[in-house]
């Protein structure tokens, strides 16, 4: 509970602060390339449960299921701007609106893909699939 309480009061209040941010990178994400300014997709969250992970787009629309997981930052896939947002992280703050959903917390495992099996399976017998992730 403790936790939960922590984790949406921070997440919060850095929305409110990093909304400026937010504004200014989905503006550049817009007139870089077509396409919507988030990126969703489907991850494994605490108890195995699948949920839907936010981000700020930072590949072109159309982009393979399997380069988005498996290419690093050489992708053709990967727009200007966002090889920016991704050398700094900024596609990740998205992920606030997770927290405060309580899908994930602001501290816990990376999310797996719900294709990546045997790293689920993995964490599933260790355990750690009782966590939120992070």
């Amino acid at each position: 509970m403790i936790k939960r309480i922590f984790d949406l009061f921070f997440s919060i209040i850095l929305l409110v602060i990093l909304a400026p941010l937010f504004v200014v990178v989905g503006v550049l994400i817009k007139l870089d390339s077509p396409g919507p300014v988030f990126f969703k997709q489907k991850r494994v969250g605490k108890d195995n449960k699948d949920f839907m992970v936010y981000k700020f787009r930072s590949m072109s629309v159309g982009t393979p299921d399997g380069a988005k997981e498996d290419l690093g930052e050489e992708n053709s896939y990967i727009t200007r701007v966002g090889k920016i947002i991704r050398r700094f992280t900024i596609d990740e703050l998205p992920n606030l609106f997770n927290v405060v959903r309580g899908e994930m917390s602001l501290v816990g495992p990376r999310p797996p893909h719900y294709t990546q099996y045997d790293l689920i399976k993995m964490r599933t017998k260790a355990g750690i699939h009782k966590v939120k992730p992070g």
